[in-house]
Order: structure tokens, then C-alpha cells, then sequence
């Protein structure tokens, strides 16, 4: 009996693993507000932007970056690969600003907060699983899984 359970969960347990698998290799694509589809940022401009040493975009438009939640773990992955540090990491780093009268990025609580907010804020940047941008914002680049900085529009896979 046991050995016939197992049989029946053991190809649903793999195909659970296969789709977490895969979902983890997708690229985070780095959105922005349609008015800013145009702009052509780096890895070392992505880092300045959510540092928040770079505050305009070329059309003087104020830059508005926005992050997920701290435990999050896309956010995890985009601070690791962006700026270098976990979210807590950065922690001391914000504290020091905040005191500077420099504010940290907008933190949003889910995936489709973080498409909302960028689709509807002039200015705003920020990412989501490649898989999940919509065709209300601009991916102007992307993170591979590697954590790689790619300049330019990714086709979003099947999610």
C-alpha cells in the first residue's frame, strides 16, 4: 500500500520540482513606466538608480525604483546580483541615508503591486520575474540566472 502511494505522488513531487526549477532560471526583467521605455541603463546605472545616487532619468523625469518585500526571494536575487548585499546587508546603508534626507526605495508587497505601481508611476523602475512582465510596462533589460546585467527586451517564457 505504501509502495502504491508513493508511486502516485512520487510524478507529481518531480513535476512540482521541474516548475520550481524552472521557475527559479527565469531571468528577472527590470521594468519601467511605458513613458521611459526608451532608456538605456547598465549594470553599474541599475545600481546607482536603487542606491539612489542617480535620481533622473535623461528627460528629467525624478526616478522612482521600487523594491519587493526584504524576505522576498526575487528581491534577495536582484540585491545580490545589483548591488552586491541581502537586503538586510543594506540595512546600515539606508539608515545613513534616511538621515541624509535620501529615502530608499518603495517596497511593494507582491509581483502584481510592483507591475501595478511601475505601469502607473512616470518615472518608476523595478522588476519582476521575466515571465510575469506585462505588456503595461517596458523591460528594458534583464538579470539572468547567473546574475548577469542583459541591455534590452527579453521574450518572456511560458509561465
Amino acid at each position: 500500500m505504501l509502495l502504491r502511494l508513493a508511486s502516485r505522488l512520487l510524478p507529481a513531487l518531480l513535476a512540482t520540482l521541474v516548475c520550481i526549477a524552472a521557475r527559479a532560471a527565469d531571468p528577472i526583467a527590470v521594468i519601467v513606466a511605458p513613458s521611459e521605455a526608451g532608456a538605456r541603463i547598465d549594470a553599474d546605472d541599475l545600481a546607482l538608480i536603487f542606491r539612489r545616487k542617480r535620481q533622473y532619468w535623461p528627460d528629467g523625469t525624478r526616478i522612482e525604483p521600487a523594491n519587493l518585500a526584504a524576505d522576498d526571494p526575487l528581491r534577495l536575487a536582484f540585491s545580490r546580483a545589483v548591488l552586491g548585499a541581502a537586503p538586510a546587508a543594506l540595512e546600515n546603508y539606508w539608515n545613513e541615508q534616511y538621515f541624509r534626507g535620501i529615502r530608499p526605495p518603495y517596497v511593494l508587497a507582491s509581483p502584481a503591486a510592483m507591475l501595478r505601481f511601475v505601469a502607473a508611476t512616470p518615472g518608476a523602475i523595478g522588476y519582476v520575474r521575466s515571465c510575469a512582465a506585462s505588456a503595461d510596462v517596458a523591460v528594458i533589460g534583464y538579470l539572468d540566472d547567473g546574475g548577469h546585467w542583459h541591455r534590452g527586451h527579453v521574450a518572456a517564457p511560458a509561465c
